[in-house]
């Protein structure tokens, strides 16, 4: 297995309880990467993928830099544009139906798949399960929000609560000014250390035999009937070898002539001290951020960034966001200096890939997952463990890593 985020470490446990014998080879410890920077939400309310908005007045927003939920360099988005084009295609209505069929099927048992892992890696003290808000300073963007609500109540039974101004005062006392109201997504699971629950499930996978070790994918090669990489510990050789790197896997992937497609969204947080801060994680719309109550602060996160991967940090939606914040708290000091950036694996489908590498026996996918990663890796973990042995159904072909998903 390489890779120790969400995605890799649930796979290493699924395949675990399946018999296997498994290693997990990451250069780093497990979930410092994707999975340490993320919200910490287990999104089972989110059924349906993020589309690309297809308004013209929205895409010109985005365009001019107006709208915090996007940031780009333009002498980045060459490198961007073909995965850029095929996402906004399947952002069209009729195409975004479709693939929802697939992906709610990731998110919609995403808290059954990490409960029993959360109760066997005694992380109980980490999760809350009531929901997060999200919240409006004015009426039309609450009201639209509302209607969208309303559709997917009625399409897909998902579970949330419109909140009035005076409604969210009483449920968020310490937000300092009048809002417009909130929704409250009830589906959804909250973490504060979501780097720290991947670290307690690769500990429950070595608890239960497995074995964890420090090695560069890179060192990946095909031997014999199998595969082999390098790693601290020497040399490991297995029949079958797991791509699980997140938004390392295109590059991986390459060497052994598969030409993938990412949309690689950048994204920033940065910690704060806050002595009254919010009570649920809220996203705060107007600025297109998270503020997530972690173990080591009020984190607050950014919407997406385009640039040219290893390209320095340029964190203007952060700073956004941060005032947006103290508009809302009283936001104390940074607890680091420089904010944490990484990226969004998003392939232009809108869902991962999952299943066997088409020319390369023994070579499966497991990544790709975009925003949902954390969300996703215990019921994607499910879905390689069937294609594993090989079952066959509408969702596994769908997220198949075929060759009219490839470059």
């Amino acid at each position: 297995m390489l890779g120790a985020g969400m995605v890799g470490v649930s796979a290493a446990l699924a395949l675990q309880a399946q018999g296997r014998a498994v290693t997990l080879v990451d250069r780093g410890q497990p979930g410092r990467e994707t999975s340490y920077g993320n919200a910490g939400i287990i999104q089972a309310e989110a059924v349906e993928p993020y589309a690309l908005p297809l308004s013209l007045p929205t895409l010109a927003r985005m365009a001019l830099k107006r709208d915090n939920a996007l940031n780009y360099h333009l002498g980045a988005m060459p490198g961007h544009l073909p995965g850029l084009l095929r996402y906004f295609l399947n952002s069209r209505p009729a195409k975004h139906r479709a693939i929802s069929v697939t992906f709610r099927v990731l998110t919609e048992g995403a808290t059954a798949a990490h409960a029993p892992l959360i109760e066997a890696a005694g992380a109980g003290a980490m999760i809350r399960r009531e929901g997060f808000r999200q919240i409006y300073r004015t009426r039309d963007k609450l009201d639209a929000e509302i209607r969208e609500v309303e559709r997917l109540s009625r399409d897909y039974g998902v579970n949330a609560t419109v909140m009035d101004g005076a409604a969210l005062a009483e449920a968020e006392p310490n937000i300092k000014r009048p809002m417009a109201g909130a929704v409250q997504w009830n589906d959804a699971w909250t973490c504060s250390d979501p780097g720290g629950l991947t670290g307690a499930y690769a500990e429950l996978f070595a608890a239960r035999g497995g074995a964890v070790v420090s090695g560069d994918a890179a060192s990946l090669t095909a031997q014999g009937a199998g595969w082999r990489v390098s790693t601290a510990d020497g040399p490991v050789s297995a029949p079958d070898a797991v791509v699980a790197l997140g938004p390392w896997s295109p590059a991986l992937l390459a060497g052994f002539g598969y030409r993938i497609s990412m949309v690689r969204k950048r994204g920033y947080h940065r910690h704060h001290r806050c002595a009254a801060g919010p009570v649920l994680p809220l996203m705060d719309a107007d600025h297109s951020a998270v503020l997530a109550p972690m173990r080591a602060g009020l984190r607050v996160l950014t919407g997406a960034e385009l640039t040219a991967e290893g390209a320095r940090q340029t964190p203007v939606q952060l700073l956004r966001a941060e005032a947006g914040a103290a508009e809302l708290f009283d936001l104390g000091a940074p607890v680091e200096n420089e904010p944490w950036t990484g990226v969004r694996p998003c392939l232009p489908d809108m869902l991962p890939m999952i299943g066997a590498a088409p020319r390369h026996k023994g070579l499966w996918f497991d990544f790709g997952h975009g925003h949902q990663g954390f969300t996703q890796g215990p019921v994607s973990a499910a879905m390689l463990v069937r294609a594993m042995a090989g079952e066959r159904d509408a969702v596994l072909d769908a997220l198949a890593p075929s060759q009219a998903r490839f470059a």
